[in-house]
């Protein structure tokens, strides 16, 4: 990671799943790259959306991402799955009997 990445970003066992995330923060860089690329918020709306987060921890996210492309697209991948996986699992209410 260049000096900009290790300033604000970590990957650390046992945080965020030992995914890349934002320092003393649990959102996790393949977050920001969803709301930016997928979503398109601006750096700014997704500092708004967050006031914890600074535009620059934004920005290392992101230059984070497009170092580490194939890892975050991973990291998407699976969550995406994982979420398949869930709504496969839930199952509708049953109908209310009629009098």
């Amino acid at each position: 990671m260049s000096s900009a990445s290790t300033e604000h970003i970590v990957k650390m066992p046992g945080v965020c799943g030992g995914r890349a995330c934002i320092v003393g923060h649990r959102i996790r860089v393949a977050d920001i790259v969803v709301w930016h690329e997928r979503r398109g918020y601006s750096p700014d709306e997704v500092v708004s959306l967050f006031p914890g987060l600074a535009l620059s921890d934004v920005y290392a996210a992101l230059a984070y991402y497009f170092d580490n492309r194939a890892e975050i697209l991973n990291d998407i991948q699976a969550d995406e799955e994982l979420s398949r996986q869930g709504v496969k699992r839930v199952k509708s209410p049953p109908s209310a009997s009629s009098p």
